[in-house]
């Protein structure tokens, strides 16, 4: 049994804290108080409950996916369907919480920061619906790979900044979000779109998120007659869809959970996102956890297809359950991420971000060793709609090679049989 974490004092183990300028220590104290006491009040659960019901689209399907589990060899494969949420992705959950805490507040203008955009697009979508301004930070990178997301959110009404500093990717978002609220904190809330940053946010993001994972052992019990699985698997970047998923099992011994990194290109540092490859403990945006960083101390580059996993520290709940071997951490290339993508396209007609693609590759690498009573849950945490761009630009700069038209001449689930049968089985 895995030990409890001292989650009052915003400490998970020696992960977490609070490690913020003077001049924030008082509004997170007041956030964490106001968190901790409208939280149990049932209006205000109410109002959350009714508006991811007959707004965002809660309770998402269970799905499962026949054509994939038979191609994999007849493991039961299940999909938690947060792509089909109000605005493609897990995010929204957590946005509207966040957008009722700040009404609560009264304060009337939130912030965010988004990688992917699907944070951006859910915090815009959560203004727009209580009448709140909003202004979210995104990398310059980030504004590239992901333009149809930078406009969704500038039709929403928000003001999107782009963040030319750095590696003009999620980190340096997040650094201009937390300039913006010390000078505002009075009249603005930021809301944090992940299980990061001071306490708190770890805790907080977590609890709206836990919805995923509620409903999950629900629809298991009315499917499978189990309201667990044996295995279940989801993408860490900062980690909130996987804790959302996983907390409904932390305590359940028969469930094996896989949190799934970004691998990126290589295994040297600036190649990869995965914090459990060569990472260790640091203080990043507020909160001390699993750090990439270089010998000097200094954060390192990252590096993912998927804008939404290419972060360097992970949420410090991860770090708590990582060292407990609770939760496994794993990582997957970004060949092997797009791989997936085109195989649940392929046999399931479902587009998934190339996010949930790292989680779907790492369920694949494990359907070959599990019999057809097995049951697996994969979180789809977004819809792919967005990337649809990037993985056209990364399949078009890697069909230069013999090997990789050849690839592409054959149905992607016949790759998928080679890579984890290495053959036709």
């Amino acid at each position: 049994m895995r030990k409890k974490s001292d989650q009052r004092a915003g400490y998970f183990g020696p992960y977490g804290g609070r490690f913020v300028p003077e001049t924030l220590m008082a509004p997170l104290g007041e956030l964490a108080r106001t968190y901790d006491q409208v939280s149990r009040q049932r209006k205000f659960q109410r109002r959350l409950k009714d508006l991811l019901r007959d707004y965002a689209g809660r309770p998402t399907p269970l799905y499962f996916a026949d054509r994939l589990s038979s191609t994999l060899g007849g493991v039961r494969i299940f999909l938690k369907r947060e792509d089909l949420l109000h605005t493609g992705a897990h995010k929204i959950n957590n946005a509207i919480g966040q957008a009722l805490l700040a009404e609560h507040m009264g304060k009337g203008r939130i912030i965010a920061e988004t990688g992917a955009g699907q944070h951006g697009v859910a915090t815009a979508t959560a203004a727009a619906l209580l009448g709140q301004s909003c202004t979210v930070y995104m990398g310059e990178e980030d504004m590239r790979r992901q333009r149809l997301n930078v406009d969704r959110m500038r039709l929403l009404g928000a003001e999107v900044v782009q963040v030319d500093a750095g590696s003009r990717t999620l980190k340096d978002a997040i650094n201009e979000a937390l300039r913006d609220w010390v000078t505002n904190v009075r009249t603005t809330h930021y809301v944090l779109g992940s299980v990061l940053g001071p306490d708190p946010y770890p805790r907080m993001v977590r609890d709206f998120q836990r919805v995923i994972g509620q409903e999950t052992r629900r629809q298991l019990r009315k499917q499978t007659g189990q309201d667990w699985p044996h295995l279940a698997v989801a993408c860490v970047g900062g980690g909130s869809n996987s804790i959302g998923l996983f907390s409904a099992f932390l305590e359940e011994p028969r469930t094996r959970l896989i949190g799934v990194e970004a691998g990126g290109i290589g295994e040297e540092l600036g190649e990869h996102a995965a914090r459990f490859r060569g990472g260790r403990t640091g203080v990043l945006h507020g909160t001390r956890t699993m750090v990439l960083q270089d010998r000097h101390g200094q954060i390192a580059t990252t590096h993912s297809v998927s804008a939404g996993l290419d972060y360097p520290a992970i949420g410090p709940e991860h770090a708590l359950l990582h060292e407990q071997g609770r939760v496994e951490y794993t990582a997957v290339t970004d060949a092997e991420a797009v791989e997936a993508f085109h195989l649940l396209a392929a046999t399931e007609g479902i587009l998934p971000a190339l996010e949930s693609a790292h989680a779907i590759a790492e369920a694949v690498k494990h359907a070959c060793h599990l019999s057809s009573k097995k049951v697996v849950v994969i979180n789809l945490s977004g819809r792919g709609d967005k990337d649809v761009e990037s993985v056209l630009e990364y399949d078009a700069n890697k069909s230069g090679s013999k090997r990789d038209e050849a690839k592409a001449s054959r149905h992607p689930a016949e790759t998928w049989k080679n890579v984890v049968w290495g053959g036709d089985r």
